[in-house]
């Protein structure tokens, strides 16, 4: 989709046209639970340079004036991730502020503490397309077959699309699984990276996840997997046992 680069082109006076098979709400982006965390990226060097420019910009995005909500649905919120034994700094540590090292629960053997934007993919996607639209760019949905010719510049932001229109075999599919829960007071994300799993608050549910499964096609929720994720999320934060679950989503 590229909404992003969409807007940084259109903002630095070009001319866009988004061309999608699938509209922002039925992206793999909109199952998300969107904290930022560099997570399966690299080189080490140049995502901290893409991560810290991200963290900056999306904090900058959390920020409200006079008190009015954006509407895009960013926030900075604080958490904390766990290890199962004593941890070195991050080599991400420069790219977020304060990251400080807290007490860890029980049944792990380090933990740190900071704050990190969580997108709320829904609000912030329908933000992003607006954003396209005001600055004179368009959004058409059409299915390619391989990428189109004729602009001054083509951007494939087709994620796992570019197998078929980079014609690009290498490219594989990461499924992830997750759950959504009722909001149950939680203010905090929790996130141990062993897992995968991971606690994400919004404002209306909570994001629970996950797996990374290397080669799986199939987006078919598993209520085996769910019921694992939610084991071990709940080791984090007991209250999801008896929480409401929404629904289920697998993105790849």
């Amino acid at each position: 989709m590229g909404l992003t680069c969409a807007v940084r082109l259109l903002e630095a006076g070009h001319r866009v046209d988004v061309v999608a098979r699938d509209l922002p709400g039925e992206t793999t982006s909109v199952v998300a639970a969107a904290i930022w965390y560099p997570y399966r990226a690299w080189p080490q060097e140049r995502v901290l340079a893409w991560g810290s420019r991200a963290y900056e910009v999306f904090a900058a995005l959390a920020t409200t004036h006079d008190g009015q909500d954006s509407g895009n649905g960013v926030r900075m919120v604080p958490g904390t991730e766990v290890m199962t034994e004593s941890t070195p700094d991050p080599w991400w540590a420069g790219a977020v502020e304060s990251l400080s090292r807290s007490a860890a629960p029980a049944g792990y053997g380090d933990a740190w503490t900071f704050a990190t934007p969580i997108v709320e993919m829904p609000l912030y996607l329908r933000w992003l397309a607006a954003r396209v639209e005001t600055l004179g760019g368009t959004i058409t949905r059409l299915n390619l077959s391989g990428l189109p010719s004729g602009g001054d510049l083509v951007v494939n932001a087709s994620g796992l699309g570019a197998r078929l229109l980079g014609a690009d075999a290498s490219v594989s599919p990461v499924a992830g699984q997750v759950l959504y829960v009722e909001q149950v007071g939680l203010d905090r994300w929790w996130l141990d990276g062993a897992g995968p799993t991971y606690v994400v608050p919004r404002s209306r549910d909570i994001v629970v996840g996950g797996t990374a499964v290397e080669g799986e096609w199939s987006r078919t929720p598993s209520p085996e997997t769910a019921g694992a994720i939610l084991r071990r999320a709940s080791r984090l934060v007991p209250e999801l046992l008896q929480a409401r679950v929404l629904r289920h989503k697998v993105g790849l």
